[in-house]
């Protein structure tokens, strides 16, 4: 019931109190009187055995090359491991970006692992490095932790890495997950002509502000994420502070050059499944590099293309992207009758094109808690 209609009958049940003097009101004027605050009651009360999560722990790791890798690595033992390459300007700690569908991921039995790249967060910077030494880096701590093969997901500026790990080590590489990725064939972007101090310049005030560099638009899905803009905000103080650093521009500088290098890698020997998905609103990573992609990955990928996504498809369709990870890619998420589930293509497809159902968790239909969105 609407909160304005309880109030609107509240009210007239008070005023025909107080004109009457008589305590009986009509029944479409009954309201029932809000409950006092309080506690469960003691008998309902667990206490629980376990302390709840506060986010994957950041671990260090010294490697043969005398660095130390910083990552995470979320999940059961011998769950599926799924290597998650954030985008740029991100920690080793940025996955907790997508625990708000943590159940989900916890019931396809995913094992989540991101290792930190150069300079950022609790990783010391050296300009000598490149894509191909965190590939390395990257394959090393997946030894350690005993880790064969692994599905990688690449968001974003993360997808150089992937290409570049890809090409590496084919073998290594169960699946492959380009979500908004950026790929580093094709035109380079404007910023490559400019010197690393006119980069720096302009990158000042964003590294600075992490709202700044988070910065999604008024429509984006996110905003209906309960706390997504600050653990995005954290993880930016956390990337560009949390040695010390104070927000220096030199490893962003760095990375983005990176992107700007060219031939990329060689993907020919990849055999794995890859999926690309685009949302056709993104303007940062734009549809058209889809092709780009296409024509650098054998075979022929398939691609997952979203009407209602910009530059946050990896968020809004990080359901799909689970599935997709766990090897359901003939499912699809959706809301059906109020509940979320993943039936076969064939049959959530139709239903999804005929208006009876929506892509995504039912989550997604919610706004602020208060149900569906008009």
């Amino acid at each position: 019931m609407p909160r304005t209609l309880v109030t609107g009958i509240a009210a007239t049940t008070v005023a025909t109190v107080l004109l009457t003097g008589s305590g009986a009101v009509s029944a479409t004027a009954t309201a029932t009187a809000p409950r006092e605050p309080h506690a469960t009651d003691v008998h309902r009360v667990r206490i629980q055995d376990d302390f709840d999560s506060l986010g994957p722990e950041v671990r260090g790791m010294k490697l043969d090359s005398g660095r130390t890798a910083h990552y995470i690595d979320e999940g059961p033992r011998d769950g599926k491991p799924v290597l998650y390459l954030g985008g740029t300007g991100t920690s080793a700690r940025v996955a907790h970006m997508t625990d708000f569908l943590r159940s989900t991921r916890e019931s396809l039995g995913l094992r989540l692992i991101s290792v930190e790249r150069n300079g950022f967060g609790d990783t010391e910077f050296d300009k000598s490095l490149g894509k191909a030494d965190f590939a390395k880096d990257a394959l090393q701590v997946l030894d350690r932790i005993g880790v064969r093969k692994a599905s990688v997901v690449a968001i974003s500026g993360g997808g150089p890495y992937a290409a570049e790990l890809a090409s590496l080590a084919p073998d290594r590489v169960q699946s492959l997950h380009l979500a908004a990725a950026l790929p580093p064939y094709g035109a380079k972007r404007p910023y490559c002509s400019m010197s690393d101090e006119e980069l720096g310049k302009s990158l000042e005030k964003q590294i600075a502000d992490p709202r700044v560099w988070w910065a999604f638009p008024d429509d984006s899905p996110t905003k209906r994420i309960p706390g997504f803009a600050d653990t995005a905000f954290e993880d930016g103080a956390r990337t560009y502070n949390q040695r010390g650093q104070k927000s220096d521009p030199a490893p962003q500088v760095h990375e983005q050059k990176l992107y700007c290098q060219r031939p990329g890698p060689d993907l020919s020997k990849l055999t794995a499944p890859v999926t690309i998905y685009s949302g056709k609103k993104d303007t940062t990573v734009p549809p058209s590099t889809i092709d780009t992609w296409k024509e650098h990955l054998p075979g022929d990928p398939a691609v997952r293309s979203y009407a209602d996504s910009g530059h946050d498809v990896q968020y809004r369709h990080w359901d799909q992207i689970l599935v997709d990870l766990a090897g359901h890619t003939d499912r699809t998420v959706i809301c059906y009758r109020g509940h979320s589930s993943m039936p076969p293509a064939r049959v959530a497809d139709p239903l999804v094109e005929k208006g009876r159902a929506t892509l995504g968790s039912c989550a997604w239909q919610k706004s602020d808690g208060d149900g569906p969105v008009d």
